[in-house]
């Protein structure tokens, strides 16, 4: 008896050839761009648009290779995903911008490896950074005070591109000067603190993409989607785990790292499951931290 595949070989093909191409195109192309564009000290406004070109990318991806179709649509969430995307980029921007203010007052002298090929340099600031980030999101998940600000981030009931920057803004600023600190005592460059700054612009849509994207082994390396979806599993304390924002790297060391390849998620594993009714509005989230919270 004949049977008519789900799905015709040429689809399954180029659905296959998307699942690999997407991530080399992000993680490779734009990224490799974002690193020739600020060593070569381009326009903030070119890197600007380079990450235009990174959300465009991520939006059609998630729409060709979806994870799970339902988190495509809107949930009345739109409107404050842009808001919390814009404030918090804008002041990404400006504290890179306000870098070379601020290495004037804290740098220690001749302490970053300026004699270092570029990509190096670029790669010790982002385990730096990373593993401020990381400490930082570990103890959000301890201290009381510290997850009502980190709870707006884990009201999410979707998993896509923009939730990767749908937080708190002061927890944002904190993550930010945590993770910064070092590189600034160190004198960290305006070239590689633009090159880290597109880079975690990239980092946080690919980790928060509801693109079905595949990267083999390297999940087990890099802090993508498919581990960072176990983070937001919203039960009891099983979401404790895979902190890291550019890797596992302190998550292994940690004892955090947690990821089982069979388990498929939707809407209804997502979320604060102590607190179901969290506010949906962008003002409503700011004011929250400081009306009370249940613990993680």
């Amino acid at each position: 008896m004949l049977t008519t595949p789900l799905e015709p070989p040429p689809t399954r093909l180029a659905r296959q050839a998307l699942r690999v191409g997407y991530p080399l195109f992000m993680l490779l192309g734009v990224n490799g761009a974002a690193l020739v564009l600020a060593r070569g000290g381009a326009s903030k406004l070119w890197l600007g648009g380079l990450i235009l070109v990174a959300i465009g990318a991520s939006f059609l991806a998630e729409r060709a290779i979806p994870y799970e179709p339902d988190w495509n649509r809107p949930h009345g969430d739109v409107g404050r995903d842009l808001v919390h995307f814009f404030v918090n980029e804008v002041s990404n921007v400006l504290s890179i911008l306000a870098l070379p203010l601020l290495s004037g007052w804290v740098t220690m002298r001749d302490a970053w490896p300026h004699e270092w090929p570029f990509v190096l340099q670029v790669l010790l600031a982002v385990l730096a950074f990373d593993f401020g980030v990381t400490l930082t999101h570990w103890l959000s998940h301890r201290v009381p005070a510290l997850w009502r600000l980190h709870a707006v981030h884990h009201s999410v009931k979707r998993f896509y591109g923009f939730n990767g920057l749908m937080k708190h803004p002061l927890h944002q600023a904190l993550e930010m000067t945590v993770g910064v600190a070092p590189l600034l005592l160190m004198g960290i460059p305006l070239s590689v603190a633009s090159a880290l700054a597109a880079l975690s612009c990239v980092q946080l849509l690919m980790q928060h993409s509801n693109a079905d994207y595949a990267v083999g082994p390297l999940k087990y390396l890099l802090a993508l989607n498919a581990g960072h979806r176990f983070h937001h599993l919203k039960w009891g304390g099983v979401g404790d785990v895979n902190f890291g924002l550019f890797t596992n790297l302190w998550d292994y060391l940690l004892g955090t790292w947690s990821y089982t390849p069979e388990k498929r998620f939707s809407s209804d594993d997502l979320g604060i499951a102590k607190e179901p009714a969290f506010p949906v509005g962008y003002w409503a989230q700011l004011l929250k931290p400081f009306r009370g919270s249940k613990e993680a």
